[in-house]
């Protein structure tokens, strides 16, 4: 199993060079995030990852979680290791100091999160789904509920989990049966099955706060039915004490493809008490608080999987010896050359690079903007960020979670043989980052969501406040000439974007199937231009340190090189995507039902 290393130099490029997150951070009045700070902070999460982390992944793999009379034991040094991560405070980074955190921006716990999940992806989903609870409470939740929930939940004793799915509804919620009836004191008995349920049992905390959805008695039909409420595995006082135990069992957990070291639970709520959050009927709308953030989380669990891919790759094709290379042998005093030398592994070392960087950036991008929709005093700036977050979202989900399969493939691909079987670890990360693209919405409702919902629900406008912003930037980098063809790629890109965006528009006033059946590709089309303006915009600012004379000259050279590749050879894949776009809506609905035959 290669040793992870967390990418702090390439994170920190991406903040400070790339996006200016020390003005950034100034201007949101985060003064404790200063440039040392931060970096200190980093430091700090490397060593947390690299060393406590990584060694447990491979043995959480094997050994998996083991459930027993609804009790759940996670692998050795799981706890431990969730104990250390307690202890250095790291739960608590974002959240107010009111209830014992330390405000700290959202920026910054993100970017760190995403080396946890590199590291050890069924481990970081634990206090992942910990930090959707926190912050749904922290939105939706009565003062009362914040003082009797926050406090231990932040410090990292109490864990929280998301429970919305059921077996007959899937991501159709407005089918969920779990009811609510009023009790006397102005709580709620509740009683439904929710299934796969992350995190929902384990041995890690004292207690486990479910966020769940159900229905009121005289609940509407559909998704305008649903309420939230907070439902403790233990039974809380008021001053946020453990009383007794609440009426809620895990019935059992999935035996899954990968994740084998977080238990994906079934939760059985027999009259569980709980409590309403936020309005009735509107718990859909508190939600979609932990929703949005746990979809750019399971993007950054995709991009975490290229990383650790790359990283597995590149240090293999170094040392492995295979053949020798075509234009004559580089390692003349060994048997054979290192397979790094074959243009064919580079082909998927650079696909890895250049996804592993350009989908960071972009992640990190995204990751400013929740900063000023959560921060900012200004309102216009606070506008434009939700828009652009609006857009991005569901692309962030998707795209950074599709392109992980192709990585993480890669990875498999890169060793031969030795890629499939366990001890290298490459085969357990095509495993577990393969669910990325179907929880928290699968691809196909990521599209749908950004198609239909953003673009098509705007008017074209969400697409067109991003659009500005790009063509601003290429315009601005024009007298640069030597990336003159790059940014006239951009550009010649956002018409046919909006293009494509009208000619789909059109063929669906007639026929609404043509926005399901482009959505995809249209969603993947996108995910392609957004990156390459990240590589654009990356390497005029590596060319500018170059200028400057950079010590790290290497670094910067990487950026340019790797920009070059995702020009030439990533962004070119638009053009299937275009033809398969226009194909239209016929190709996939004429064929009846009953000629999807299997002899």
């Amino acid at each position: 199993m290669q040793n992870f290393k967390s990418p702090v130099r390439d994170t920190l490029f991406v903040m400070n060079e790339l996006l200016g997150f020390e003005k950034h951070y100034a201007d949101l009045g985060f003064d404790d995030a200063s440039p040392d700070m931060v970096d200190a902070i980093c430091q700090e999460a490397a060593k947390f990852t690299d060393n406590v982390l990584a060694p447990l992944n491979a043995i959480g793999d094997q050994v998996g979680c083991q459930w027993q009379d609804g009790e759940v034991t996670t692998p050795e040094g799981f706890k431990e290791a969730y104990q250390t991560y307690v202890e250095g405070g790291w739960p608590s980074m974002t959240h107010p100091e009111e209830f014992g955190g330390q405000n700290l921006p959202y920026s910054l716990s993100s970017a760190i999160a995403e080396w946890f999940s590199g590291a050890n992806h069924a481990w970081a989903m634990y206090p992942g789904l910990s930090q959707g609870c926190i912050s749904t409470i922290l939105a939706h939740g009565t003062d009362e509920q914040k003082q009797r929930f926050l406090p231990n939940m932040i410090e990292g004793s109490w864990t929280g989990t998301m429970c919305l799915t059921e077996s007959h509804c899937g991501s159709d919620l407005g089918m969920l049966k779990t009811k609510a009836d009023p009790n006397e004191d102005g709580s709620y008995s509740i009683t439904g099955t929710k299934i796969f349920i992350s995190a929902g049992e384990h041995d890690f905390s004292d207690n486990i706060v479910h966020v769940v959805l159900a229905r009121l008695p005289d609940a509407p039909s559909g998704t305008r039915g649903i309420s939230l409420f907070i439902i403790p595995k233990f039974n809380v006082d008021d001053q946020g004490q453990i009383t007794d135990r609440n009426k809620v069992a895990c019935g059992s957990i999935e035996h899954k493809m990968g994740i084998n070291a977080s238990p994906t639970c079934v939760i059985n709520f027999d009259g569980a008490r709980g409590y309403l959050i936020g309005q009735a009927n509107r718990g859909l709308n508190c939600m979609f608080t932990f929703m949005n953030a746990a979809r750019i989380g399971t993007g950054l669990e995709g991009l975490a999987g290229t990383e650790a891919a790359f990283q597995g790759a590149l240090a293999y094709a170094k040392d492995r010896l295979q053949f020798r290379a075509s234009n004559g042998p580089v390692n003349p005093d060994g048997p054979a050359d290192p397979i790094i030398v074959h243009p064919d592994v580079r082909r998927m070392l650079l696909t890895q690079k250049a996804f592993r960087e350009g989908n960071r950036a972009l992640a990190i991008y995204c990751m400013q903007m929740v900063d000023m929709t959560l921060y900012s005093n200004n309102e216009d700036e606070k506008q434009i960020a939700e828009a652009k977050l609006a857009l991005l979202t569901p692309v962030v989900k998707a795209f950074l979670t599709e392109t992980a399969q192709e990585t993480t493939s890669y990875g498999m691909q890169v060793f031969g043989g030795h890629g499939y079987v366990k001890e290298w670890g490459m085969e357990q990360l095509a495993r577990d980052t393969r669910i990325c693209t179907m929880y928290e919405g699968t691809t196909g409702i990521q599209a749908i969501d950004l198609l239909g919902r953003k673009i098509m629900g705007s008017n074209g406008e969400l697409l067109n406040v991003f659009v500005q912003e790009v063509r601003d930037y290429c315009l601005s980098v024009r007298d640069k000439s030597q990336f003159n063809a790059w940014s006239n790629a951009i550009d010649t890109h956002l018409d046919e974007w909006q293009q494509i965006t009208q000619e789909i528009g059109k063929r669906a006033a007639n026929n609404p199937n043509e926005i399901g059946a482009a959505s995809v590709d249209y969603l993947m089309y996108s995910g392609y231009v957004i990156v390459g303006y990240m590589w654009l915009k990356m390497a005029v600012v590596a060319q500018t340190k170059l200028d400057e004379g950079t010590t790290d000259s290497q670094f910067y050279q990487a950026k340019i090189q790797t920009a070059a590749f995702y020009f030439d050879r990533l962004l070119s894949r638009t053009r299937s995507l275009v033809s398969s776009m226009e194909s239209g809506a016929d190709n996939l609905m004429n064929m009846p039902e009953e000629l999807f035959l299997v002899d």
